[in-house]
């Protein structure tokens, strides 16, 4: 039976079809009260992934790189001492207390029991990263799996010699490419796989020394488009652009960024998938609204993960089943709902944080190895499981509500008063961008930058060509050509590190005059909003027009003839963007 309910955050109806219901029925919670949308972004206020300070360990008292500034009130130790056996998680253990509502102690509770700084391990001489395992040579790195020698990136997985990407994978050698895989010696590609020496590409596939094209299938020396009838004279071609230069750099990708917008756009980025929803998304069956995801099975809600089945609303997970409501959970865990950072051989735990390789838990933070813990206070399971089923009906008898009057009961995630972070810092200010006012009129917190006393040294104006920089640039402090007047949390000021220059060198390119934090929010501009819209496609026949901006002339022949094409998708470009969006039988006949 289909069910409309309204939203209890922003008031809208959504949905909840006959699949989610058997869905919550399995995972024995209640259906939800807030809408996909708005669970997806009260989930990821609670993931800062790239706002990092220096803070004092609680234990050893070492300075060490924590996703928490120094004031914050939480205990806070660094990754080796909070792995480590000097300290006892259920030394922490409480009763739960009946008489004041759920979240509210448990919110109490989160501030008490250490946590650790950043979050990730087994990696070599990576210490500003955060969400990063098993890499090495890392370096403001995050969301990352298995790489090296990455700088400045996001989303990376099995790469290496990287920087300022964004969701790529089995790449090596690339520049600024954004939802990329199995690329080699490239720079600036949007949406493209098995390209080898490319630079300013939309949507191509295996393509070798090409430049300022979409939709390439196959292709070597194609310059802006069109077919050179040599190498020499595409290499020629290319000399002339400068590429190596700030401003031929910066022309290029002016160009580009019209370039994007007047080619034609497949309805989404979707590979190998039957019955499914979403974007970037390949290998999947059966899911809806996932994006930057692969290797899924009845999934929904859900975004950045691989290898699940038979989940719903998450952010970054991997090898799980039946969970629901979380964020960052995985690694061969099952039963998991409403926690986050807790993975790792985990079953059937509930509003937990931190926990690992433990089963039966609830409300615990930091637990490692243990079952049947309760606030982290061990039980045996003759009074776990009828201590559970108490607290559960106490918060539906005494509900969590915030300051806008909102109610928590057993069935939603975490309040957001109950994040560490402020909006600003976390991953849902990338996916959903607002400004400090709004986030005031929807109860989020915010955070104001800390104040910075940087001594610039060198205006980036008075950067020098790659080939002729020398290595004292590793000395100076270069200001940011944003000087914080963006909102991208610029840093104002910013350095290069040795193995950033050497790369810079390799790949013949200009050294960049913006900080880290406002070149990655220009990346994060030019991405498909993780959201979805029904739309029809904008083939008309012959030729097709959008609002008068571009045309499209087709060249092939379609099944619906000359007449409009009819065929309705789930799209994640909004109905008033500027780019014509076909169809998948409408962009394969004019482009595979």
């Amino acid at each position: 039976m289909t069910e409309t309910r309204q939203c209890q955050n922003c008031r809208l109806p959504f949905v909840i079809d006959q699949e989610d219901s058997t869905f919550y029925e399995q995972m024995q919670v209640p259906p939800p009260t807030w809408c996909p949308r708005c669970r997806m972004r009260r989930r990821m206020l609670f993931r800062n992934e790239r706002m990092l300070y220096k803070i004092i360990c609680r234990l050893c008292g070492k300075s060490v790189i924590s996703m928490y500034p120094a004031d914050t009130p939480y205990t806070v130790y660094c990754f080796d001492c909070w792995n480590s056996d000097r300290w006892d998680p259920l030394a922490y253990g409480r009763d739960c207390d009946f008489s004041e509502p759920f979240f509210e102690q448990f919110n109490e509770f989160l501030r008490t029991v250490p946590r650790p700084s950043v979050e990730g391990s087994q990696n070599v001489n990576c210490p500003y990263t955060n969400y990063t395992w098993e890499s090495k040579n890392c370096y403001l790195t995050n969301s990352t799996l298995f790489c090296e020698n990455c700088f400045y990136a996001k989303g990376l997985e099995r790469c290496k010699d990287c920087s300022d990407c964004y969701q790529i994978a089995e790449t090596e050698l690339c520049y600024e490419c954004v939802a990329c895989h199995h690329c080699s010696r490239s720079s600036f590609l949007f949406h493209s796989k098995e390209c080898v020496d490319c630079s300013f590409l939309y949507n191509c596939v295996n393509c070798q020394n090409c430049f300022m094209s979409a939709n390439l299938r196959n292709k070597k020396f194609v310059f802006e488009g069109t077919q050179c009838t040599s190498k020499e004279e595409y290499l020629s071609n290319l000399a002339e652009r400068r590429l190596d230069t700030h401003i031929g750099t910066e022309q290029a990708i002016t160009q580009f960024d019209d370039l994007r917008h007047a080619s034609l756009h497949k309805y989404a980025h979707i590979d190998k998938c039957v019955n499914s929803s979403g974007d970037v998304i390949y290998n999947t069956k059966n899911i809806r609204s996932c994006f930057n995801a692969h290797d899924l099975e009845n999934v929904r809600y859900a975004v950045r993960g691989y290898n699940v089945k038979d989940i719903r609303d998450t952010y970054g997970f991997d090898d799980e089943q039946w969970c629901y409501e979380n964020i960052n959970d995985g690694l061969f865990s099952s039963y998991i709902r409403f926690c986050t950072n807790t993975h790792t051989n985990c079953l059937d735990v509930r509003f937990c944080d931190y926990c690992r390789s433990s089963s039966y838990l609830f409300a615990c933070i930091s637990i490692r190895s243990k079952s049947y813990c309760i606030f982290n206070k061990q039980y045996t399971r003759e009074g776990y499981e009828p201590l559970v089923a108490k607290i559960i009906q106490h918060m539906a008898e005494q509900p969590y509500r915030d300051s806008k009057g909102r109610s928590f009961a057993y069935g939603e995630f975490w309040p957001p008063a109950l994040s560490p972070f402020g909006y600003n810092e976390t991953a849902a200010q990338e996916y959903f961008p607002i400004t400090e006012a709004q986030a005031a009129a929807e109860g989020f917190k915010w955070k104001h930058p800390e104040s910075r006393h940087y001594e610039v040294t060198l205006q980036p104006g008075a950067l020098k060509e790659i080939d002729v920089v020398g290595d004292d640039i590793l000395n100076e402090v270069i200001g940011c050509e944003h000087s914080g007047m963006c909102g991208h949390q610029c840093t104002t000021a910013f350095r290069f590190i040795p193995g950033e220059l050497q790369f810079y060198r390799r790949m013949k390119l200009p050294l960049p005059r913006r900080c880290p934090n406002c070149r990655h929010a220009e990346r994060m501009t030019r991405i498909n909003p993780v959201e979805l819209w029904h739309r029809k496609c904008e083939c008309e026949g012959r030729t097709s027009e959008v609002k008068g901006q571009h045309v499209i002339t087709n060249t092939a022949t379609h099944v619906h003839g000359t007449a409009a094409c009819t065929n309705e998708f789930e799209t994640s470009y909004a109905p008033d963007r500027p780019e014509i969006v076909y169809c998948e039988s409408c962009y394969n006949a004019e482009v595979v």
